[in-house]
């Protein structure tokens, strides 16, 4: 029995990020298209099987132990960029700024999308989102040489519009212009008997 639903909504990518070695900074350089293998987008910084564990983490494990990289990809939209430039009152926050691997356009609300949802691209490459991608002061102070102290405003307007991550789940190739098909995962509300967060 399918797990998936393919959702009526499509998604165009609109730009394509990367950047080879993350001690440069955060900021990347736009590209025409991205080769996705396993290991996620060769060529980029956070490509690889495993990665070290680090601030996100540290609840379950010590900082860098090797864990699954789920963070392979990261995904923004441009209407949500276009929104945290608004709340933020700046003319905008560039994709190179934040880090960004894919940035798409035609799905408003991107960043809430449901975990395990597939990305599908022409070629058949095919993303997995993770989670969602918390905002983090490292972009603040990328912000901050071109905006000044309107950029400390970012991790409070950049909450829940701060995109996602991803891993590769089938390897190909990913171009601008690039139609995105969505498959969707059964949703389920989770009871209000279950055991309590602690």
């Amino acid at each position: 029995m399918p797990l998936m639903t393919k959702a009526r909504m499509r998604g165009k990518v609109e730009m394509l990020l990367l950047a080879p070695a993350r001690a440069a900074g955060l900021e990347k350089a736009a590209t025409g298209s991205l080769t996705l293998s396993f290991n996620g987008i060769e060529g980029d910084c956070h490509s690889g099987l495993l990665r070290a564990s680090d601030s996100r983490t540290l609840q379950q494990y010590k900082r860098d132990t090797p864990i699954r990289n789920v963070r392979q990809v990261t995904i923004l939209s441009v209407e949500e960029l276009a929104e945290v430039a608004a709340r933020m009152e700046i003319p905008e926050v560039k994709p190179e700024w934040v880090g960004a691997n894919l940035v798409t356009s035609g799905i408003p609300d991107l960043t809430l999308l449901p975990p395990s949802t597939r990305m599908q691209f022409p070629s058949g490459a095919t993303i997995v989102i993770d989670m969602e991608n918390a905002p983090c002061r490292q972009v603040s102070d990328v912000i901050r040489q071109y905006h000044g102290d309107k950029a400390l405003t970012f991790v409070k307007h950049a909450t829940h519009k701060r995109g996602l991550t991803a891993w590769v789940e089938r390897e190909g190739v990913i171009s601008v212009g690039d139609a995105i098909t969505f498959w969707i995962p059964q949703q389920r509300h989770w009871p209000d008997n279950a055991p309590r967060l602690i």
